[in-house]
């Protein structure tokens, strides 16, 4: 049974993500935390959910299956997923949350102690609910408590936010929340801060009616012409004037930034002063050089995946660092690799110090979940204390391009075999990488990387150079060439 992606379980509410699936994770993680040493009754489990539709139906059938599971169940509520995150610290955790998916899915992810489950504790659960595990004893079940956990997760990204830039008082920051579970919690957080917001799709409605839930260049474009209009003949948006009237906007000058957040707010998209989405590998960079520079480890290391850019290298480089890399959707899993490495070498000043990958941010130093709203407060000061154009001025943004290669499921194994041996023949001058895919990096700081897609029928090809089209070509050539190989062989 292949329950968990690289997200957690998710999928349509109708056939997959179902109350009765729901009902059988609920138990099976409850068996799980039990048969970990969790003393029945008192082992706490945190359940939240997004706004989505689907949401209280699902949450009830986890609580039934939880609770009959005999684990303490302390229901939270509509929660942005990085508050169930920090609320899960010291105990369990599950959201319910199709992240940035269409309207119709839903999904499960699992927390212990403020960080995602890793394969190995996935493939228990997987385990236990193909094996139905039942209920415990009927004396043993629970009831269920209702907890408010959103207002500490505020005050601790507030305390958090406060240690890095300057303050905001003056900064008018756009937020697109898109009818997500950012509404309750970023804006807030920034006003607290002393910023002006002002918001777009700022209520939760599960039907996404304001844009897709996924924010892209596309999906963002009202907040993108927002911007742009409010800042037009601006000449250093984000400060009030002596003239402005305050939160309502009139008269008032435009926005420093914008942002963007996805259905449960673990994404970020920051959009520039005119209006263009800054590329995703430049905000990872951005903050990926400033934890390396303000770390007092010898040996700091930033996490990410094989498709982040070159840039990150760069700047991390440059600030006394050096960047370790893990599969798509398993950060969790990088900083725990890195802290192992380090503890059987007995290197005592090796310290993870962010670990992200496009769009997603773990910020160690405050908690080990992907956190939207914190980099959104971190983000806003820093552009505070320097601007943002400062702030992107060091670092080297190539042209950057990814293409999909159509090749079957079956195929996908003996093709990422071959392409082991051919590409590095192909590009001889060119480091390789095989922990996750096959990634080349080239003396002149371009990359490419090829990896089989985990949920259809393609392999992709990632690229990022000045020559970004010649190269994808070239890649692509020898891509296509295994996987007709393996077609032949077949």
């Amino acid at each position: 049974m292949d329950l968990f992606g690289t997200a957690g379980i998710r999928g349509s509410a109708e056939t997959r993500v179902t109350p009765e699936l729901a009902l059988a994770v609920g138990r099976a993680v409850a068996s799980e935390v039990r048969s970990a040493g969790e003393e029945g009754g008192t082992a706490e489990v945190v359940l939240a959910r997004d706004g989505r539709v689907t949401g209280p139906a699902i949450a009830a059938a986890m609580e039934s299956g939880l609770a009959s599971g005999g684990v303490r169940v302390l229901r939270a509520g509509p929660l942005p997923t990085p508050a169930l995150a920090h609320a899960s610290q010291g105990r369990y955790g599950v959201m319910l949350t199709a992240s940035h998916n269409p309207p119709a899915d839903n999904g499960i992810k699992l927390f212990r102690d403020g960080s995602e489950f890793d394969r190995e504790a996935e493939r228990a659960v997987e385990e236990r609910v193909a094996g139905e595990a039942p209920p415990t004893a009927w004396d043993e079940w629970t009831e269920t408590e209702r907890v408010d956990t959103l207002d500490g997760y505020l005050d601790a990204v507030r305390a958090y936010a406060a240690g890095f830039g300057d303050d905001l008082d003056g900064l008018r920051v756009a937020v697109d929340c898109g009818n997500g579970m950012s509404a309750p919690a970023t804006p807030t957080v920034l006003r607290e801060l002393g910023a002006e917001v002002v918001t777009l799709n700022g209520n939760v409605d599960g039907h996404f009616p304001g844009r897709g839930s996924k924010p892209t260049p596309e999906t963002l474009r009202d907040l993108r012409a927002f911007v742009a209009d409010a800042n037009e003949g601006v000449a250093a948006p984000g400060r009030p004037s002596a003239g402005d009237q305050g939160d309502d906007g009139d008269d008032a000058e435009g926005f420093a930034f914008g942002i963007g957040h996805d259905g449960d707010s673990d994404r970020i998209v920051i959009v520039d002063a005119d209006g263009d989405v800054v590329h995703e590998d430049t905000v990872l960079a951005l903050l990926a050089e400033r934890y390396t520079r303000e770390s007092d480890a010898a040996d700091p290391v930033v996490v990410t995946t094989p498709n982040a850019s070159g840039r990150i290298d760069e700047r991390v480089r440059e600030a006394g660092g050096r960047v370790e890399r893990i599969r798509l959707g398993a950060l969790h899993e990088g900083i725990a690799a890195v802290r192992a490495d380090a503890a059987a070498a007995a290197e005592d000043d090796t310290r993870v110090v962010f670990a992200a990958e496009p769009w997603k941010h773990i910020h160690v130093g405050f908690g080990e979940w992907i956190d939207g709203v914190a980099s959104a407060a971190v983000i806003a000061r820093l552009v505070v204390e320097s601007g943002l154009d400062a702030l992107r001025e060091p670092i080297t943004e190539r042209p950057y391009r990814k293409v999909s290669v159509d090749c079957p499921d079956a195929a996908k194994p003996g093709v990422m075999e071959r392409l082991e041996t051919t590409l590095p023949d192909a590009f001889p001058d060119a480091t390789v990488d095989t922990d996750h895919g096959v990634r080349l990096e080239f003396p002149d700081a371009s990359w490419t990387l090829v990896r089989p897609s985990g949920t259809e029928p393609y392999v992709r090809v990632y690229a990022e150079s000045d020559d970004v089209d010649e190269l994808i070509a070239d890649v692509e050539a020898v891509v296509e060439d295994a996987v007709a190989a393996v077609g032949d062989d077949e």
